[in-house]
């Protein structure tokens, strides 16, 4: 088999399977909306999901009726190990973190946000292309101070949420996405910020790099070509002040865009992607949104007031396993009088044949009962035909007999001749009893018996009909007197 060059050849290597251990062990997450939560904020769900790529449900979809333990119920069998639910009230918008199965529940108000459309419009350059969603993205975590521990450990949920990274063997060009979480001392609000990390040779000009990228530059306005790279206004300022020391590294591998050599530097781009949103820490809670509160940035009980809740939450927790074990208790019960109840009505029709009820291997029959045989023995005659309409036909023990059609009588109607009575007149037929409308057959038509035709349909030389010009005229003549006389004779039979 010949060895693929080129292009075919970095098309395969895209395509490689990932190894499956590695995705069972990366992180899942399923991102769904709870309740009406409209549309701009549906469209955020799904950047947020855009986000969490690969390792997330792109095309999860979620019915009204559905409730969170049928996220659950399914989380297991498909390796899900994060839940992030958007709703919506009257005053907020929430974000909850949920670690499925056993919590913590973190939830955050959304304060601000913008989608990702918005973003990619308002750039000059956007950098949005579908092969940088194939890796997960890099976790960066800013100012989460480990002294507050409500902080410790929303950012340790957030770390969990993303797969680890190996530095030792990680391939520098599958980082090509980052997720930035930044904390707010001040305002005590946390940035969601998603960037596209772009890498460019540092320490070239402009016109250095079109070539590098095999753009043909425009050579017309230039004497010499030395003039194209010695030009000063080819590097622009925006350029020069995005690039120094503070994003400039030297590479320790080679990297798939064009000028990025091992051991030269390069300088470090960040395109934003979106989504943007700020969000406040609001509340931490054990489980999945029903257990006892840990953290709450507006409400602050004493002592008292958690065990008295506490306690509280434990009575209903003890009354609701009572109420499990005494419906399990009642449908076991119920099963029992079942089976005892099936067991004696079995001995009664046993004992009523004559059979021993304790016997195993007597077996009972059922047959059916011959209602007429009962009333002939009883009675002493025969019963009427109408007493029992199902055994009319039937002989001994009621088997039904084939029904078998006598055509005796008609068929001594017409033994002694063929052909009906007829009389001739003028040199044809006619039938010796009169046209009755009554009799009338109107199965080429269509129509129900008795219906009369209007005279459109007569005269339009349609076989089988009165007035035709065809073959098959059941009643001469194509004139309006015979369609009026038709009309009169019906009128006449329905009185």
């Amino acid at each position: 088999m010949a060895r693929k060059k080129g292009k075919a050849r970095k098309a395969a290597r895209k395509n490689l399977p990932v190894n499956e251990d590695e995705f069972k062990k990366a992180p899942h997450t399923f991102v769904f909306h709870r309740g009406v939560i409209g549309k701009n904020l549906l469209q955020l769900m799904l950047d947020m999901r855009r986000v969490m790529e690969p390792y997330t449900a792109a095309t999860l979809r979620s019915r009204r009726k559905n409730v969170l333990k049928d996220f659950v119920s399914v989380a297991g069998p498909l390796g899900v190990s994060h839940f992030i639910s958007f709703s919506r009230s009257d005053a907020n918008i929430n974000m909850r973190i949920m670690r499925v199965p056993r919590g913590p529940t973190v939830t955050f108000r959304m304060r601000q946000y913008c989608l990702t459309k918005d973003i990619q419009s308002s750039l000059k350059k956007p950098n949005m292309y579908a092969r940088q969603f194939q890796q997960h993205p890099l976790l960066v975590l800013n100012n989460f101070s480990k002294d507050q521990p409500e902080l410790k450990l929303a950012a340790t949920l957030l770390q969990n949420m993303f797969p680890s990274i190996n530095v030792h063997k990680v391939q520098l060009s599958d980082i090509r996405r980052c997720v930035l979480f930044n904390y707010d001392p001040e305002t005590k609000l946390i940035e969601f910020r998603h960037y596209s990390i772009k890498v460019v040779p540092a320490g070239m000009s402009k016109s250095t790099k079109k070539l590098m990228q095999n753009k043909v530059p425009n050579l017309g306005r230039y004497q010499d070509v030395s003039d194209f790279f010695l030009n000063a206004g080819q590097l622009s300022e925006s350029e020069a002040e995005l690039d120094g020391e503070h994003n400039e590294v030297t590479l320790p591998q080679a990297m798939a865009s064009r000028g990025n050599m091992i051991t030269q530097k390069s300088a470090i781009r960040l395109v934003e992607i979106g989504p943007r949103m700020k969000l406040q820490l609001v509340k931490i809670e054990e489980g999945l949104c029903q257990g006892e509160v840990i953290f709450h940035q507006f409400v602050s009980k004493t002592q008292d007031e958690v065990a008295a809740a506490r306690n509280v939450r434990r009575k209903k927790k003890q009354l609701k396993e009572n109420r499990k074990k005494n419906q399990d208790a009642d449908i076991e019960r119920k099963e029992q009088e079942k089976a005892a109840h099936r067991a004696k009505c079995v001995a009664g029709m046993l004992k009523k044949k004559g059979m021993d009820p304790t016997s195993k291997n007597e077996t009972v029959t059922y047959e059916d009962d011959d209602d007429t045989e009962y009333y002939r023995k009883e009675v002493g005659e025969e019963p009427d035909p109408e007493l029992f309409p199902q055994h009319q036909r039937g002989g001994p023990g009621g088997k039904r007999k084939p029904f078998k059609r006598d055509f005796s009588s008609s068929r001594k109607k017409f033994k002694g001749s063929s052909k009906p009575d007829t009389e001739q007149k003028g040199g044809k037929a006619s039938t010796s009893k009169p046209f009755s409308p009554d009799k009338w057959n109107m199965s080429n038509t269509g129509r129900p018996k008795g219906r009369v035709m209007n005279k459109r349909t007569v005269g339009k030389g349609k076989p089988g009909m009165q007035g035709s010009k065809g073959k098959g005229k059941v009643h001469g003549g194509k004139g309006k007197g015979q369609v009026a006389k038709f009309k009169f004779k019906m009128s006449k039979s329905k009185r």
